[in-house]
């Protein structure tokens, strides 16, 4: 098994940005810029290396190599991004991966390219980028190709060997992982450990609650020490975790409702099956079904938002009671969005700074869990 901090580290210290490998310090798929830009690099990267394994690292400022994370990114199932987009598209895997120094809530993000040894190009418009453009990696840049002039070529295979060989896991690099989660989670988030098929170290931790007789989790933080790689983070979400002897089972739910009239709805479940051929895979069931809320309440709420957002918006003064419902604007944008009011993610996303800016950073945790929400339900 790979580890991936110590991947990284390699792609880091012993090449600059390349044909097989790319660094970012974030990326941005909420607009059709950042979108464009990722898959002309994903398709760029693809044709550069069509036999063997191509990388992007996010969370890294460029000109010092310095590494300065970002927030954990659920992939919602961007693969889903990748094959509408592009003609022969490549698998992907994105991956969040720990690095002790950073805070608790940034990691360092990590887009492996598979190879599909075939010529990839844009399947539709997108942004300036136009459909059958083909992308090649030629040094740091991305580069445009007509069709009739590209031809496959692969030059990195023994390079990209080399350095996923020096990646290799082993028993000190996994003990320490495990000594470091267990170290940096406080005794109340409970913090363990399970061993499966005697090859595969799983962490987890999470604040234990009971709601209505069943156990749940909030502040959850798993993650598979093997690799390095952080599986699921939520500072908000209450969870249920069940594992039996060859799987790790989670399901998500999402806090939803009018006022103060909330209920938990399942959202999702993720289930991690470790095989004995010291492989494992990860299955997502997306589970929610949207609750529906009377029309009239629904276009009040909706309408009072805005006028909040218009304020924020011109920087007027918020009266107490606007203050008082600030805190409640990700989760009724959520809940219109959910009935049919679909610039609510747009109207919601004008108020980011002003969120970031609050003392109390509740509001703005509320404000990305609501994105990653707004993400999966898209993708799903």
């Amino acid at each position: 098994m790979i580890n991936k901090r110590l991947l990284i580290k390699n792609l880091l210290s012993h090449n600059d940005e390349n044909s097989f490998y790319d660094k970012k310090q974030q990326i941005n798929l909420s607009i059709k810029e950042g979108k464009a830009k990722f898959l002309k690099h994903i398709c760029a990267l693809s044709n550069a290396n069509p036999e063997n394994n191509s990388y992007i690292v996010i969370g890294i400022e460029d000109k010092e190599n310095k590494i300065v994370g970002v927030d954990f990114f659920d992939d919602s199932n961007i693969q889903n991004l990748i094959n509408a987009y592009l003609h022969n598209p490549p698998k992907i895997e994105y991956e969040n991966v720990r690095f002790p120094r950073l805070q608790r809530h940034k990691v360092i993000g990590l887009v492996t390219i598979y190879p599909n040894h075939k010529t990839t190009s844009l399947l539709k418009n997108i942004w300036k980028y136009k459909r059958g453009t083909i992308f090649y990696r030629r040094g740091s840049n991305s580069i445009p190709f007509l069709k009739d002039n590209f031809e496959l070529r692969n030059t990195n295979k023994e390079i990209v060997a080399a350095l996923e060989i020096n990646a290799k896991n082993n028993i000190e690099l996994t003990l320490n992982g495990v000594f470091d989660f267990v170290n940096n989670h406080k005794t109340e988030n409970n913090p363990k450990y399970k061993v499966f098929n005697e090859q595969f170290v799983l962490c987890w931790a999470g604040e234990k609650k009971i709601i209505n007789g069943l156990i749940f989790f909030s502040r959850v933080d798993i993650e598979l020490i093997n690799e390095q790689v952080q599986l699921f983070f939520s500072s908000l979400d209450d969870v249920q975790i069940r594992y039996n002897k060859n799987s790790f089972i989670i399901t998500e739910y999402i806090l939803l409702g009018i006022d103060t009239n909330e209920t938990h709805y399942p959202l999702e479940k993720t289930i991690i099956n470790f095989k004995n051929n010291g492989k494992y895979n990860i299955v997502k069931e997306f589970l929610f079904e949207a609750p529906i809320y009377d029309e009239k309440i629904l276009k009040t709420i909706f309408d009072n938002s805005n006028k909040i957002i218009a304020k924020i918006e011109s920087k007027s003064s918020l009266s107490i009671k606007e203050q008082e419902n600030v805190c409640r604007l990700p989760t009724n944008y959520l809940v219109c969005f959910l009935n049919g009011y679909l610039d609510a993610p747009n109207q919601l996303k004008k108020a980011k700074i002003y969120f970031k800016s609050l003392e109390d950073k509740t509001t703005y945790i509320k404000y990305k869990e609501t994105l990653r929400v707004f993400r999966k339900i898209k993708y799903s």
